[in-house]
């Protein structure tokens, strides 16, 4: 299966959540947001969000100030 990662294609396993994606990319225990298709998608649902086939996916570092 096929996603856009930041611009990128990339290939991923069919039924591949984001939790498995952040995973895959060393990223779990960062702060990051992801969207998916332009919408924001809470940390609480990386573990059930089932990634499609040519979904565009954006990870961005969260960073904090003030």
């Amino acid at each position: 299966m096929n996603i856009t990662l930041n611009g990128e294609k990339r290939s991923v396993e069919p039924d591949s959540s984001i939790e498995l994606l952040v995973e895959s990319l060393g990223l779990q225990g960062k702060r990051i947001a992801v969207e998916v298709n332009r919408d924001i998608v809470p940390r609480s649902e990386y573990g059930t969000y089932i990634l499609n086939n040519n979904d565009s996916v954006e990870i961005v570092n969260a960073i904090g100030g003030g």
